[in-house]
């Protein structure tokens, strides 16, 4: 996958995360002898939902901490 667009709120208590292209490791999928395909979408992961028949799909991920407090701390 890759990660983008990070950013935080001016108070440091939530952060933003895209995530995309999840599932996508054709390389090593051919190594291993696996067959990804759009018959076949979930072969690397079905992230974000791991649904067993699920495919995987962007999402954009929000972080906070369960106390309310600044990330990192």
């Amino acid at each position: 996958c890759e990660i983008t667009g990070v950013i935080m709120t001016p108070d440091m208590k939530t952060m933003w995360v895209n995530i995309q292209h999840p599932g996508e490791m054709l390389d090593v999928l051919q190594r291993r002898g696996i067959n990804k395909s759009p018959q076949n979408p979930n072969a690397a992961s079905n992230w974000p939902d791991h649904y067993p028949n699920g495919r995987p799909r962007s999402a954009t991920v929000l972080i906070s901490k369960e106390d309310g407090g600044v990330i990192g701390t």
